[in-house]
């Protein structure tokens, strides 16, 4: 598998699903995962797998990429994930490589290994998100990044981790009708609960009903867990407590300044990072995050009332995919003030939210039949591209 990992951990967490469910369904298979990340350890994985780490790359807010350690140009950084990768498809000789989101990799890091394994018969796979973005912004993203050429060429399935009836993330990129038949529709990652312990002390809060806060990695966002300590700060009466996980990537200084005023607040917690968020999030009376796809299958697979405040910039997945599941009637959905160009969040907005997800229903109750089946159908669609052989391998792709 491969993942370029450039921002978040969105990448990583869906592409560590996917690898579990399949060494669980079929015994003799082993993945190697590509990765970016320098969190990619931190999570819980089977037996069966290991990753090539590969130098990162960081993207700024701005959409801006530099070297993430390495005193390089990115330019450098890039040649030498290229070659890493190559030898990796090389070493390893894949039956089935599986790219996360982005055809041509980053910068086009991807197209080598992809002519390599075409010719050693690998079954290449393509695997995205049920939202990339809207129709306009990536048909122009992947027009400009020759990514529909390389999806075209070099690619033999394309997975989309969602339901058709939820959302068509490929609806705005023109592919031959050949290519689109070749479009199957997984349904959403079912999350279970990691076993092991989780090595993270829960705040008391944690014991008896509590609204769960998560922004994912935490690097965009500050803005939603400033408006719900706003919340509790002006309504002291919010009948739920909230325990914020702030992520990995929030900054320093922003984290210690929520601190500062969660310590005031009785009914506020905070802890900084659990990579075993299932566990709170299957105890949870409620949610409260940002929209990530992570996030939202997470949410289904629990089945937890939840309120999304979306971010619309850079990219409008968030968005698409909170109107969409608020539409549907899965979750509640609050938009953030200062993206529509408001001066302000009011606290009590939030605190009226918050309060209301005491007696919100549960998604199952108009979710539709087999929506959260994408990992055993997955299984089922890979295991005919084995080859026969000793020693099965299968060499899948986390991305973003």
């Amino acid at each position: 598998m491969y993942s370029h990992d450039t921002y978040g951990l969105g990448h990583i967490r869906r592409s560590r699903a996917i690898a579990n469910a399949l060494v669980a369904a079929h015994g003799d298979v082993s993945v190697l995962i590509i990765s970016g990340s320098a969190l990619a350890g931190s999570f819980n994985f089977a037996p069966g797998i290991d990753f090539v780490h590969v130098p990162g790359v960081a993207k700024s807010e701005n959409g801006s990429y530099a070297s993430a350690n390495l005193r390089l140009d990115v330019s450098e950084v890039t040649a030498i994930r290229e070659a890493l990768i190559r030898q990796t498809a090389e070493s390893f000789r894949p039956d089935i490589f599986i790219a996360d989101k982005e055809p041509a990799g980053f910068r086009g890091e991807l197209v080598p290994s992809l002519k390599l394994m075409g010719n050693m018969g690998t079954r290449r796979i393509i695997g995205v998100r049920d939202v990339l973005d809207s129709p306009e912004i990536i048909r122009a993203e992947w027009h400009d990044k020759g990514a529909i050429r390389v999806m075209t060429d070099h690619y033999d399935d394309v997975l989309v981790y969602g339901s058709e009836e939820f959302y068509r993330p490929l609806d705005g990129i023109p592919l031959p009708a050949d290519m689109h038949s070749r479009i199957v529709y997984t349904g959403y990652l079912r999350r279970s609960v990691p076993g092991g312990s989780s090595g993270i002390r829960y705040p008391r809060s944690t014991k008896g009903p509590f609204i769960l806060v998560t922004t994912g990695g935490g690097a965009d966002g500050a803005g939603l867990i400033d408006w719900v300590i706003s919340a509790y700060e002006a309504d002291p009466d919010i009948p739920l407590p909230s325990v914020i996980t702030f992520g990995p990537f929030l900054s320093n200084a922003q984290r210690t300044h929520f601190l500062e005023r969660i310590e005031r607040l009785p009914k506020v917690d905070a802890i900084v990072f659990d990579p075993k968020i299932e566990r709170l999030m299957s105890r949870a009376t409620a949610v409260v995050a940002m929209g990530g796809y992570n996030t939202f299958c997470e949410i289904l697979s629990f089945d937890t009332p939840a309120l999304l405040m979306p971010r619309s910039r850079p990219r409008q997945e968030q968005l698409i995919r909170a109107s969409r599941a608020s539409a549907l009637g899965l979750v509640q959905m609050l938009l953030d003030p200062i993206e529509q160009g408001e001066a302000s969040r009011d606290p009590l907005v939030m605190a009226q939210a918050l309060t209301a997800l005491r007696d919100q229903p549960a998604p199952s109750q108009v979710a539709s039949p087999g929506l959260l089946d994408g990992l055993p159908r997955i299984a089922s669609y890979i295991a005919p591209h084995f080859m026969p052989q000793a020693g099965t391998m299968a060499s899948i792709g986390l991305g973003g």
